[in-house]
Parts: C-alpha cells; sequence; structure tokens
C-alpha cells in the first residue's frame, strides 16, 4: 500500500484490524474519512475515546455502562428478584430489544468451556452466587446459548443454586441448537422467554 500516502496507509492498517475488515472494505473506510467533513471526523474520534474511557462494567450485573451501577439495575421499575443470565452484553441486547422482559440480568462474560482452558473463576459465576445469597432472588432464568457450553454452563450453574431454594429455568428450546442469541429475532426469543422449564 505504499502508493497512497502514508497517514491514508496507516489509517487503511489500522482500519483491517476490525473483525471482518479486509483490507479493500478498510480502503472505502479510510477514503470515506477522508471525505468526510471535518465534524463528522471529530465526533467520531470523540465517540471511539469515549467508548474507551468512559465504559466500564456495572458493579451488579457487569453489563458495559458509561454509569454504575447501569441504567437497567437503577431502573426502580423493574423486578429484582427475577435475574436473566446471558453469556455476553449482546445476548442481554437481544432480549432487551423484544421489551418483554422486567427483571435484571448478570452478564457472564463467557461460558464454562474444558477444551479452551476457561473455568468458574474465567467467568462472572462466582459474582451470581453472591448475588443470589438472601431472600431478594426468586427466579433465574438460564439464556445461555443452546451450545454444548452453553448447556453445560447452565447445568454448572443450577447444580450451584438449586440448593438455595430459588427456582431455576431455561429458556425454551424454540432457540435453535447451536444457535447464538443476538441472531435470534424478537418474536422466538420472547417464546423461549414465556416458555422457560424449570431445571
Amino acid at each position: 500500500m505504499t502508493y497512497y500516502a502514508e497517514p491514508i496507509t496507516r489509517l487503511i492498517k489500522e482500519l483491517s484490524k476490525l473483525p471482518g475488515v479486509g483490507e479493500k472494505t478498510a480502503s472505502r473506510f479510510a477514503f470515506f474519512v477522508l471525505n468526510a467533513n471535518k465534524e463528522y471526523v471529530e465526533s467520531l474520534v470523540k465517540s471511539l475515546i469515549d467508548v474507551k474511557e468512559k465504559i466500564a462494567l456495572c458493579s451488579k450485573c457487569f453489563n458495559l455502562s458509561d454509569r454504575n451501577p447501569c441504567s437497567i439495575c437503577s431502573n426502580i421499575a423493574r423486578r429484582d428478584d427475577i435475574i436473566c443470565v446471558v453469556e455476553d452484553v449482546k445476548d442481554m441486547a437481544a432480549i432487551e430489544k423484544m421489551g418483554e422482559f422486567k427483571g435484571k440480568y448478570h452478564i457472564l462474560h463467557g461460558v464454562l468451556s474444558p477444551l479452551k482452558g476457561i473455568g468458574p473463576d474465567d467467568i462472572k459465576v462466582n459474582e451470581l452466587m453472591d448475588r443470589a445469597k438472601g431472600n431478594v432472588i426468586k427466579e433465574i432464568i438460564l439464556a445461555t446459548n443452546a451450545d454444548m457450553d452453553g448447556e453445560a454452563t447452565a447445568l454448572y450453574i443450577t447444580k450451584l443454586l438449586k440448593k438455595d431454594g430459588i427456582v431455576i429455568t431455561r429458556i425454551a428450546t424454540g432457540v435453535p441448537i447451536g444457535s447464538d442469541l443476538e441472531y435470534i429475532d424478537g418474536a422466538t426469543l420472547k417464546k423461549a422467554i414465556e416458555g422457560r422449564r424449570e431445571m
């Protein structure tokens, strides 16, 4: 890419590091930025810096947020006694989009995967156990993905919490096995939440 000026080459190189972005797409993005007005570019730069400087994990549910606790945890209209456990923030967003769930969340930031060396201490399982202490939580909905690691994580959490007298439910299998929640349509997710079963 020595045929471009060095700042353009550097921008294309950095944009190429984004997931799913090859050199051709990165070049298109770079020239879009180059031809955009200065206000847009400054706004884009500020957004990138703000994401790195202002976003942190919520101390309650581990959502990515610019405040602590996050807007969901601090919403008094939402139920404290029902917790939906998801693998990551994108899964929580998928459930939120359907606008039906009125409880709160716990984001694991991963799943158990012995083959990849991911154990309970590598995800937010212990923090979930801490939240489950006391008499506030009545139901925990396990909404991990319907693949091998998601199922193993759901079973592990069930074994840990069953003795605490909390109702443990699993989202219904309307969610296809092996699929990620972030790609499921809202109607299917709604049915999965409504059709949850006790573990």
